[in-house]
């Protein structure tokens, strides 16, 4: 069983820094995809980030130059920095992962298998 638990979330000032976490358990390994998405009230889930397979980093085109992805394989933690934040990055963050995805996948959460519980994320004018 695959868990997923996120941290890090909370309330920053617009152009302030943050850094989340994805502590995983159970089912994984370091080829496995793991991604980073958001929802703020009333839209759909947003692809953030994700690290596809193991290896190469892909972003969202309105996080690109501002928030990066990273893992530490031995830990089972992948992380979000964020940085130059807005307030239209205001969102719940949800860490997921797939452990069969294929790239054209990437973006739709649709094809992740498991998810955190997800982290708030609050950016003020």
């Amino acid at each position: 069983q695959v868990q997923l638990v996120e941290s890090g979330g909370g309330l920053v000032q617009a152009g302030g820094s943050l850094s989340l976490s994805c502590a995983v358990s159970g089912g994984t390994s370091s080829t496995s995809t793991m991604a980073w998405f958001r929802q703020a009230p009333g839209q759909e889930r947003e692809f953030v980030a994700a690290i596809f397979r193991g290896s190469r980093s892909y972003y969202g085109d309105s996080v690109k130059g501002r928030f990066t992805i990273s893992r530490d394989n031995a830990k089972k933690t992948v992380f979000l920095q964020m940085s130059s934040l807005k307030p239209e990055d205001t969102a719940l963050y949800y860490c997921a992962l797939d452990n069969r995805l294929i790239l054209s996948s990437l973006w739709d959460p649709i094809h992740y298998d498991y998810w955190g519980q997800g982290t708030q994320v609050t950016v003020s004018s």
